[in-house]
């Protein structure tokens, strides 16, 4: 078969597990004789856009009725701008307007005129199987396929050079070291293990947005601790990651309820970050009157960090001219990146919380002096608010918890979306080249779909609020907090290995179950043993 029938559809709104922010957005299918196959796990993949009111409030609008059609230059998917209630909002006779080329890569290009589309517009096309299967191998869930060796043979001296080849289902391919075992002196053969890093869900109850840092030769874990209401910030120091989420593991307080320095309650979201080459831990904190704001506090020179006396005292984040970041908003959230281009911060800033004139949580971005960095070097910039369905789910308004690492080149900035405690919480991804200038908009690509949903891994719901770090075998880790029921708002801690598809781009949903296992592999030894 040389052909696939391509579907668009938006799915019946459901409040328990598929609310209207979710369901009012763009679903692609593939039919393939009597096959029926959803890209995404029939998660949403184009959202529109809400609006922005006269007072800075969000109207959040969806999709439907989308269609579907072909061009020379390749296809084209169009849609309705509806209200979360479904009602049509103000077209005007036009219809919202996306183009792709491959089924995976897709730009809005605004609005079109309805009366000038084909006249047999519907919401199925014939496509081409190539570029079908290359999507299908895209939204589907990446799975372990196999190792090999990079030599099949080797003499005793290139053993230690040979590496696992491991291919994934996408195409995808990495590189992994064996831990070989020492054989008999006269065997021609030589057995190895693959071994891979891997932690079960949960793996801390009553955590969020949880920080994994190496330190001098330790491992350390920081996250805001519900099961203290969120009050005082604490430490878990051990010789591997694994060691951090033993039973024996201690807490090690080293901010603790202050009524006189004004930290009182929302101790949260703190995190690690080596500024020209000091050691800060970034994080928000309220006084006697809830208002949580952006903090920082550094490590005194050969301190340890789970001494309390080895802090200096907190100071609050400041703009440029002194004052403080804000004085009737609230901010949190604050991460730190080191790009070529320079360092930056980037935090969370909420206005009129609660009210009807909620802003929503959005994100600004500024450069910071490495000596100085508790003051901004330039002013705020927003970088993205929640205009769409997934980041606002029944009025959640939400963009929070950004955090990044950088790879060949690119900043990979994540953030999150939804209700912090349930499953729609979900993690958004912006990039940019790590030689722009990041407080530049023009520098940055917004992802229109969320790239790690309560859809991607089984048994996990609502993830987000993450942070990364390399583990010991040079490999990139993904720490957050999910829930382990679509009903419950226990936040819980979760790791996992960052996967990177054949054109490098990152995928945040490579369960433990699709990813190797500890593998026994043979080589045979060639020459003298």
């Amino acid at each position: 078969m040389d052909k696939a029938v391509i579907r668009v559809y938006t799915r019946p709104v459901n409040d328990e597990n598929y609310p209207a922010g979710l369901a009012h957005s763009i679903h692609i299918s593939c039919c393939t004789g009597e096959t029926n196959e959803p890209f995404n796990k029939n998660y949403g993949i184009l959202f529109a856009e809400g609006l922005v009111s006269d007072n800075n409030t969000i109207i959040p609008l969806g999709v439907s009725d989308p269609k579907i059609f072909c061009t020379n230059d390749g296809i084209c998917i169009t849609g309705r701008r509806v209200t979360e209630d479904g009602r049509n909002y103000d077209n005007d006779g036009k219809v919202l307007l996306w183009t792709t080329s491959d089924l995976i890569h897709f730009e809005s290009r605004g609005f079109a005129d309805a009366s000038v589309l084909p006249a047999d517009i519907s919401d199925t096309i014939e496509a081409d199987m190539t570029v079908v299967q290359a999507a299908l191998d895209y939204w589907r869930p990446v799975k372990y396929m196999g190792a090999r060796l990079s030599r099949t043979s080797a003499n005793m001296d290139e053993l230690d050079e040979t590496e696992a080849v491991l291919e994934y289902s996408d195409g995808s391919v990495r590189r992994k070291k064996i831990i070989w075992e020492s054989g008999s002196s006269d065997s021609r053969t030589v057995k190895g293990t693959i071994r891979q890093q891997r932690f079960s869900f949960p793996l801390a109850k009553g955590y969020g947005d949880p920080v994994i840092f190496p330190w001098e030769g330790k491992w350390y874990y920081i996250s805001t601790n519900d099961n203290l209401n969120d009050i005082g910030i604490y430490v878990r120091e051990g010789d591997r990651v694994e060691d951090l989420f033993s039973d024996e593991a201690k807490e090690h307080l080293i901010l603790p309820f202050d009524e006189k320095r004004g930290f009182e309650q929302t101790f949260w979201a703190p995190e690690f970050h080596v500024i020209g080459g000091e050691l800060y831990i970034l994080f928000a904190v309220s006084g006697h009157i809830w208002g949580p704001q952006c903090h920082i506090m550094k490590l005194r020179k050969g301190g340890s960090i789970i001494d309390r006396d080895a802090w200096e005292d907190p100071v609050r984040m400041v703009r440029k001219d002194g004052t403080p970041l804000a004085e009737s908003a609230i901010t949190l959230d604050m991460t730190y990146i080191k790009a070529q281009s320079g360092s930056y911060v980037v935090w969370s800033y909420r206005e009129n919380i609660a009210t009807e004139m909620d802003s929503g949580s959005m994100l600004y971005i500024a450069s910071v002096n490495e000596d100085t960095p508790w003051k901004l070097a330039s002013d705020p910039v927003l970088l993205t608010r929640p205009l769409y369905g997934w980041e606002n789910v029944a009025g959640t308004i939400n963009n929070e918890g950004p955090n990044s690492f950088i790879r060949d080149g690119r900043v990979y900035l994540t953030y999150s979306g939804g209700s912090a405690n349930s499953y729609t919480y979900a993690l958004g991804l912006l990039t940019a080249d790590t030689c722009s200038d990041l407080t530049d908009l023009r520098s940055w690509t917004k992802s229109m779909t969320p790239v790690l949903t309560f859809y991607s891994v089984d048994g996990e719901f609502g993830p987000g609020h993450n942070s990364f770090f390399t583990n010991e075998d040079g490999e990139l880790m993904i720490a957050y907090h999910a829930e382990t029921d679509i009903t419950e708002t226990l936040r819980c801690d979760g790791i996992r290995r960052v996967h990177f598809r054949k054109d490098g781009t990152p995928y945040f949903g490579m369960s433990p179950q699709d990813d190797i296992t500890d593998e026994t592999v043979t080589a045979e030894i060639t020459g003298a043993v």
